[in-house]
């Protein structure tokens, strides 16, 4: 499958993007070893989320789906589930697999956790190490999946600093923490985001913050809840590029989670001149929410502050087309992380804009681009759903039009993407390949 768009003048008006992807992984996982009922609205029904569905549901956790964005998931308690019939795929979800890994490395049965090619091929080794120090048993080939879990053997608290910042590792030592003799505590080198701590909060776990270090002790019980998903940051992204990269659109994306370790991509994006305002702030449950208001804007480059990797490192690669359009060269550094994602996603971005036309040096961790022109031509996303989305966006600006080809990956994240597109006003048709 493949989106063709064509240079489009958006619309102005309100509108909202599906439920957040990393809230609602969480909500899935946290509801199902909660005691009692969890409610979760706003969840997003993208394919990775649905696998991380399918997988506890296998583990004998009742979960209706009450509609597409509503679902209520019946707890099991911290020590209810069930070992699985067969190996639990998880598609194409890095962040349900390490996820997944810290839950499962604390329980009394064995299990496999296996993915798609492009997850298969992902490195595992920065959760195996951590919970190996823990007692966990994990199998794998050269440190990628699939995953073969022991279980039965019982875990112990480690302090662990981790080497390189990133959420899912931190969760995933967090959640075996939960199953391990003692407190457990990780170290952040920066701030990553924080969905599990204060999702386990909100459930009762004794979540211990400072100075970025971050415990829990084992013992705890948590108790279900209501969770209200917000719209996600990430996919609002390439909405809040497009306007702003329009002629004269004032766009109001409805509801969007801010929670201050997920803005980076705002902080970006106003440093490059961006007219980006958040309107009715508030607190969606227990994660910030507000109304973002983008208007049409002209982006100047410059360097991007490090500091902000972690804050927006989901995003960068709009962030990348972000500078395509901007005037000027704008450099990118210490993104290293970005090339163990789906794809190498400085490689990818890369190699789309060169072949759009844009001067761009390829750094070892991240990028220099000079900007102001974008031309049509065709271009690969790799099977990764954030650069297929970067690169449209990119064709509703160009010269002419882009081709777009491998977007079936959209549907992991933001189903109804090119329809959201369509309805802005931008000319995009979607084609079987």
């Amino acid at each position: 499958m493949q989106f063709v768009i064509s240079p489009s003048r958006l619309a102005s008006g309100e509108l909202t993007v599906p439920g957040d992807k990393s809230v609602s992984h969480r909500a899935l996982m946290f509801g199902s070893i909660a005691e009692g009922r969890t409610d979760v609205s706003g969840f997003l029904p993208g394919e990775d989320c649905l696998a991380t569905l399918e997988a506890m549901r296998a583990m004998g956790v009742g979960i209706e789906s009450v509609s597409d964005t509503e679902i209520r998931i019946d707890g099991v308690g911290l020590h209810g589930l069930s070992a699985p019939a067969e190996a639990l795929d998880l598609g194409n979800s890095g962040t349900a697999m390490r996820l997944m890994a810290g839950l499962l490395a604390g329980q009394r049965f064995d299990s496999v956790l296996t993915g798609d090619a492009s997850l298969s091929a992902r490195p595992m080794g920065r959760i195996i190490r951590p919970l190996g120090e823990m007692g966990a048993v994990i199998g794998s080939v050269d440190g990628k999946p699939p995953l073969e879990i022991k279980g039965g053997g019982g875990l112990t608290a480690i302090d662990y600093a981790m080497p390189v910042a990133s959420a899912q590792v931190k969760s995933a030592v967090l959640l075996a923490g939960l199953y391990a003799n003692g407190a457990t505590s990780v170290t952040e080198p920066a701030v990553t985001r924080n969905h599990t701590e204060l999702m386990l909060a909100a459930m009762g776990a004794p979540i211990q913050l400072k100075d970025g270090r971050i415990s829990v002790e084992d013992g705890c019980r948590l108790q279900g809840g209501p969770v209200a998903v917000p719209a996600d940051l990430s996919s609002a992204s390439f909405v809040i590029l497009a306007a702003l990269l329009s002629n004269d659109a004032d766009l109001l994306i409805q509801n969007v989670g801010v929670n201050p370790t997920r803005t980076g991509v705002i902080d970006v994006l106003r440093a490059m001149g961006a007219d980006i305002r958040l309107e009715n702030e508030r607190l969606l449950g227990h994660e910030p929410a507000a109304d973002i208001r983008v208007r049409a804007s002209e982006l100047r480059g410059g360097p991007v502050d490090p500091a902000l990797v972690s804050l927006a490192i989901d995003e960068f690669p709009v962030l990348f087309v972000a500078a395509a359009a901007a005037g000027g060269r704008t450099v990118f550094s210490g993104l290293a992380e970005l090339r163990v994602k789906e794809s190498d996603r400085i490689a990818a971005m890369a190699a789309g804009l060169k072949r759009l036309g844009v001067n761009v040096e390829e750094t070892p961790d991240g990028a220099v681009i000079e900007g102001g022109r974008i031309a049509g031509g065709e271009v690969d996303s790799y099977g990764d759903h954030r650069v297929a989305m970067s690169l449209a966006v990119a064709g509703t600006v160009a010269e002419g039009p882009v081709t777009v080809r491998d977007v079936a990956a959209v549907d992991t994240s933001f189903p109804g993407f090119a329809s959201l597109l369509d309805s802005l006003g931008v000319a995009v048709e979607v084609q079987q390949a």
